[in-house]
Order: structure tokens, then C-alpha cells, then sequence
């Protein structure tokens, strides 16, 4: 399950936060529904794939604690559309002991759906082999903090190519910084960009509801991929951008008077228009 979506449930006396992971556990149970949990301080946060499911395992959650819960929110990605070489050098002095840690990376855009990858390129010993396990923890850790809105970075490809080190002030947490460091400032400057889920989407309406239903999927920047006539009604299939979708289920109901169902699954993502990323960037960055 790819977690596109997020929950965020707060008790709201200590007590029900203590009991907060058993009852979700148990609302799981009772919905069969496939949403995942993690805790973050005195919060739990629900991940999933719909947004009916997420509600309904947050208000099993209400009937069984005192808690505070938020609307569902898209889960983006972040990620980089071309090269960019960085130095990530991290020097301290601390009493008598020193920390020094110097790396080069060079970064680049992997495949879509490859994930991350790491490629140790050092000849010649100038960054020790214990120092490298260090480095790629450190991009790795930045991968996770994402640097346009916060939200991880995806389907990218590390090399580290050079480096240096001191005999007496090198160690791991040195070059962990180094790495995150060298990270970070390549891929400032390697095009990054905001992704979105996209949604395919199957919609099954009676013909007389069919314009509606294709009208109202333009207006939420949805693209027809075809029709297709089944036992008197049309079948519409489309592909929408997650965020256009919530409050889907009632505005379809009121729409064909009830007569239209849909089903939706993740399908991948895709780099968000400039508008939208501007706004959902700008909004992470108290703009």
C-alpha cells in the first residue's frame, strides 16, 4: 500500500493517548479497512488509500477516546528532473575533540518507481569504506525531510564520487552530516519539483448523466481515457488527480440522483502543475 493519504488523530487527555494504538487496532479490525498508523509524539497518524476508509477508522477511534481528528490530506512527493553536483563538508570543533566530515555527490533522476540508489564511486581510499555506510544515512535522512514543502524525495540516484578526511577528527557522525549536507545543496540546484497521486478512476452512469459526469471530471483536471457501454449504462474511466477528488462520493450522488457508482485506485504520481505546486510549497512554507 502506498500511503497517498494522511490523518492526523490527537487525544485529548493523556490517558487516551496511552490507549490511542490499542484502539486503532481495534477499529481496524471492525472496518477490515487497509489504513496503517504511526505515532508522532502525542499524535497518531493514519495513512491509507481512501479517504471514506480513513474517516471511518477515525470515527471508530471517536466512539472509543476523547479525540481531536483533522481532515485527510494528500500525501505529495518530491523529486528532481536533471544533474547536479554538491560538496557537503561538515567541520567542528568541540573542546578537544574535533568532527570532519567532506564528501562530493553527484545526484541525478532515476526511473519513475525506482526508488532511491545509492552508487560509492571513491577510488584510491580518500573517504575511508567505514565512512561511507555514514553517507549514504545521511541522504537518506534528507530524502525523508524533502526540500520544497517537506514531503520525501523520490526516484533518485546518489553518487558519491570524492572526499576527504582527517585522521584524528573523522567519524561516522561527521560524514552523516556531510552527506545530508552535500544532499541537500545538489538538489537545490537539480531542478526539483512537487509530485501528486493520480487517481484511476472508473465511473458507471446511466447515458442520460453521461455529459455531466465527463463535464465534472474536466473541472477537476481529470483526463477521459475511454467509455465503454455496459448493460445499458456507460462506463467512463479517467485518470484525476487525487486532491479533485475528495467529496467525490456525495457530489456524484447528487448529480444522477443517485443512479452513478465510481471506484478508484492509486495509479502513480505525477509532477503537479506550476499553480498547484506553488500553492501547496508556499502553504508548507508559512507563505
Amino acid at each position: 500500500m502506498i500511503p497517498i493519504l494522511t490523518c492526523v488523530i490527537e487525544a485529548l487527555s493523556p490517558e487516551g493517548c496511552a490507549r490511542l494504538g490499542h484502539a486503532f487496532e481495534r477499529a481496524v479490525r471492525r472496518t477490515g479497512f487497509s489504513v496503517e498508523a504511526q505515532t508522532s509524539g502525542t499524535t497518531l497518524i493514519l495513512a491509507g488509500e481512501d479517504e471514506l476508509e480513513l474517516e471511518a477508522v477515525a470515527e471508530r477511534l471517536a466512539e472509543a477516546e476523547d479525540i481531536h481528528y483533522g481532515e485527510p490530506k494528500v500525501s505529495y512527493r518530491e523529486t528532481i528532473r536533471k544533474s547536479a553536483e554538491a560538496e557537503g563538508k561538515y567541520i567542528r570543533q568541540t573542546g578537544g575533540s574535533g568532527n570532519f566530515g567532506h564528501c562530493w555527490l553527484r545526484i541525478e533522476p532515476n526511473e519513475p518507481g525506482k526508488g532511491y540508489e545509492f552508487v560509492n564511486e571513491i577510488k584510491g581510499g580518500v573517504v575511508p569504506k567505514e565512512y561511507i555506510k555514514p553517507i549514504d544515512q545521511g541522504i537518506q535522512g534528507a530524502l525523508e525531510l524533502g526540500i520544497l514543502a517537506g514531503f520525501p524525495i523520490v526516484d533518485v540516484r546518489a553518487i558519491l564520487f570524492d572526499g576527504s578526511y582527517h585522521e584524528v577528527d573523522s567519524n561516522e557522525m561527521a560524514f552523516k552530516f556531510a552527506g545530508s549536507i552535500a544532499f541537500k545543496e545538489a538538489a537545490r540546484k537539480a531542478s526539483p519539483v512537487l509530485l501528486e497521486p493520480v487517481m484511476a478512476v472508473e465511473v458507471t452512469v446511466p447515458e442520460e448523466f453521461m455529459g455531466t459526469i465527463i463535464g465534472d471530471i474536466n473541472s477537476r483536471r481529470g483526463r477521459i481515457e475511454g467509455m465503454e457501454h455496459v448493460s445499458g449504462s456507460q462506463v467512463i474511466k479517467a485518470m484525476v488527480p487525487l486532491k479533485e477528488m475528495f467529496g467525490y462520493v456525495n457530489d456524484i450522488r447528487s448529480s444522477t440522483q443517485g443512479r452513478a457508482s465510481y471506484s478508484m485506485q492509486f495509479a502513480r504520481y505525477e509532477e503537479a502543475p506550476r499553480m498547484i505546486a506553488d500553492e501547496i510549497i508556499g502553504r508548507a512554507q508559512g507563505k
